[in-house]
């Protein structure tokens, strides 16, 4: 239909997140600033893809993606392809986004480069936000989110 917005449940849960202090006090303690770009993922799709949709902001970015088996809103902080950094092989053509997940959520951070890009750039993992937790609870409950 004209005129509607759809979204994702990725999205969603991004804006919650977003939409609460303590979620982006949480981002920002891993790179997010205001106004940061956030390019929205489903698991499988195409590294490639992906990174080609990051390209367009020419400047770091924030990637979401949601689990599908646990439902955890999970987060890369991508730098710039950058000439100061090692350059590494391209990723395999069939890579996904999950993959580089894994990737940097093994080591905490990830270099990478997809075939269209001359430099590498780095994929940091951001910790999951638990509103749950010791300190997060107030401002969960003060914003009405159920994180």
């Amino acid at each position: 239909m004209p005129g509607r917005l759809v979204r994702s449940q990725t999205a969603v849960r991004v804006a919650e997140l977003l939409g609460s202090r303590e979620g982006r006090r949480h981002l920002g303690n891993y790179g997010w600033t205001q106004g940061m770009p956030v390019v929205m993922t489903q698991p499988e799709e195409s590294l490639d893809d992906v990174m080609g949709l990051v390209s367009v902001h020419k400047r770091p970015v924030l990637v979401a993606m949601l689990e599908k088996q646990t439902e955890e809103l999970k987060f890369l902080h991508i730098s710039e392809p950058s000439p100061v950094l090692e350059v590494v092989p391209a990723s395999a053509p069939r890579s996904t986004i999950k993959d580089l997940f894994a990737q940097a959520e093994h080591s905490g951070m990830a270099a990478f480069r997809v075939k269209y890009w001359q430099y590498s750039a780095v994929a940091h993992a951001v910790p999951h936000f638990d509103a749950n937790a010791p300190g997060h609870r107030y401002a969960a409950q003060e914003s009405g989110s159920s994180l």
